[in-house]
């Protein structure tokens, strides 16, 4: 099973919304390991790093959101990957 690497920055309505915590039971849900954080321009930066099926399901879930999220755009930028084991909030 191939493992990957993405990390992205989610643009919009994304901060004071539960968007990390969502993200990270998804994440954990989907079993990709990585991290999420507030930025402070406003945006959510987050890497993923798991089976390249549940990466792109996580990936597509930003767009999105939690309901009270307004994503209007998302950065995806592959890296190698680090061999994350976890997925933590990071303040």
């Amino acid at each position: 099973m191939e493992r990957v690497r993405s990390r992205v920055i989610v643009h919009g309505g994304v901060q004071g919304v539960f968007f990390r915590d969502t993200c990270r039971r998804t994440a954990l849900d989907y079993g990709v390991a990585g991290w999420v954080r507030n930025l402070p321009d406003g945006t959510v930066e987050a890497a993923f790093e798991g089976p390249a099926e549940a990466v792109a399901r996580l990936i597509t879930w930003t767009r999105q959101g939690p309901p009270t999220a307004t994503v209007t755009r998302v950065e995806v930028h592959e890296e190698p990957l680090e061999a994350l084991t976890t997925f933590e909030i990071i303040d």
